[in-house]
């Protein structure tokens, strides 16, 4: 684990303005001793900032003794600005209320300090400057560990929200792309099986549909897998609807051309014309289905419509068209559902492009 590079810093300031102070001969009885044991003090801070930091109270408390024998032996005075790393280090590992008490308590310790050893210190423009300057310096410890908490933390939630919605984005693919094709599948099966003992070969082509079915959703896992790596390849909507429609009844229509769209936007209608197009076969018992995409100078817009069973609009919405919605929002888009029960169900999905 690496130093803290704030405490690092601050040791090192420290080490140098002792040593300085001792080596330029400007303390009044140089002791080589006590220097020696000044260092010693300070590489033991550095060892601390090494050790995992599990034990949280424990190696505050060990910083706390270390700098209490440093300051006792450094004679520059300087090394008291080690005990605004208390409040500072405490607010970033225990919390607010830990590091805003304990920067108070280091305020009182060093008036108390102040009035036990240097009696009418107030008076001395040194000792009040040494006092203001402290608590200037705790105030900017206190704001940096504020931030600094502040920017963990904003950091983590973005961290959970990315998470989220990787979480989201792949329940969307699963459920819009695999699903599409799983419903196929089901629905091809079915017709094999309803038709085999009356239209063999009728029976025979539900089965190569099925199996077709099967290939494309197995091209869609790995589509989706490629796409996690990097979106990179080009992406051509009118192919792909064509692709989803293939063997199908559904009547699609394409006007204007594709022009330099944006990839998640075309993607979004793509899982879209999946979504009702499946909703349109599996729920909706509808017996024509039509797909219109329009690409025009500001956006490009997907119509299906089918004159199935329709249902309520104000009624709650199944996963299906809350990812739709997801999706389309995600890109700066829009979805209009229109239906009734008994009047089929048009979706309209706009996107910028």
């Amino acid at each position: 684990m690496r130093v803290s590079w704030v405490s690092g810093l601050v040791y090192g300031l420290v080490l140098v303005a002792g040593l300085y102070y001792a080596l330029a001969g400007l303390a009044p009885d140089p002791n080589l001793l006590r220097l020696a044991g000044f260092v010693v003090c300070v590489g033991l801070l550095y060892a601390v900032e090494l050790l995992e930091p599990r034990h949280v109270v424990a190696l505050l408390a060990a910083r706390l003794v270390l700098f209490a024998a440093v300051a006792v032996l450094d004679e520059s005075g300087l090394s008291r600005v080690l005990f605004l790393l208390v409040p500072f280090l405490a607010y970033l590992r225990l919390g607010r209320r830990v590091g805003l008490a304990l920067g108070a308590l280091s305020l009182v310790l060093l008036l108390g300090s102040y009035l036990v050893w240097v009696p009418g210190w107030y008076t001395d423009a040194a000792a009040v400057s040494d006092v203001l300057m402290f608590c200037v310096g705790l105030v900017l410890a206190l704001a940096m560990a504020a931030t600094a908490t502040s920017a963990r933390d904003a950091q983590q939630e973005v961290t959970e929200l990315s998470v989220a919605m990787e979480r989201t984005r792949l329940a969307r693919d699963v459920h819009d792309g695999l699903g599409h094709h799983l419903t196929a599948i089901a629905v091809q099966l079915e017709k094999s099986e309803a038709f085999r003992e009356r239209d063999p070969e009728a029976a025979d082509r539900a089965v190569a549909d099925a199996r077709r079915a099967a290939r494309q959703a197995l091209e869609e896992v790995r589509s989706s897998v490629r796409a996690m790596r990097a979106d990179t390849e080009p992406f051509h909507l009118p192919s792909a609807l064509a692709d989803l429609v293939r063997d199908t009844d559904v009547v699609l229509t394409v006007v204007g051309a594709q022009n330099g769209a944006d990839r998640a936007a075309l993607t979004a209608l793509y899982r879209a014309a999946q979504e009702s197009l499946t909703n349109a076969r599996r729920h909706a018992g509808a017996t024509a289905v039509s797909a219109t995409l329009t690409f025009g100078p500001r956006d490009a817009r997907l119509e299906v419509a089918d004159d199935g069973r329709g249902f309520a609009v104000d009624a709650a919405e199944g996963f299906g068209l809350k990812g739709m919605r997801e999706r389309a929002r995600l890109v700066g888009g829009r979805v209009e559902v229109a239906s009734a029960p008994g009047a089929g169900t048009r979706v309209t999905v706009t996107v910028p492009s």
